[in-house]
């Protein structure tokens, strides 16, 4: 069975940065297009940044693109999204999760993800 673990997470001053980490056991990364996810106080989760794991396609969603990148170490069996220009409004639960047969266009919009890490908060605030 697949296991996502998130870490990074944590408390950081607006305008700040963090490197969140997911690290897929269970089976081989290449197998899956990975996806971030978050869910914002209030609101419905919401697709940031996914990726494939066997050529370099991936997708952000406009609140992300130009601040958040992702990026993937398939020898570690890790997905990265770094993070930068972070501000109160992008405080939630972050969520990493993985999908087969899709794109990461397709998962960050409207996939439905097998497997989910079990989240990690992230809190920008001063």
């Amino acid at each position: 069975q697949v296991q996502l673990v998130e870490s990074g997470g944590g408390l950081v001053q607006p305008g700040g940065s963090l490197r969140l980490s997911c690290e897929v056991s269970g089976g081989f990364l290449e197998y899956y297009v990975i996806g971030w996810f978050r869910q914002l106080p209030g609101k419905e989760r919401e697709g940031v940044s996914c990726i494939s794991t066997k050529d370099e396609s991936t997708y952000y969603d406009d609140s992300a693109k130009g601040r958040f990148t992702i990026s993937r170490d398939n020898a570690k069996n890790t997905v990265y999204l770094h993070a930068e220009s972070l501000q109160p409004e992008d405080t939630g639960v972050y969520y990493c999760a993985a999908e087969g047969l899709t794109t990461p266009r397709a998962l960050c919009i409207a996939g439905r993800p097998i497997y989910w890490g079990q989240g990690i908060q992230v809190t920008v605030s001063s």
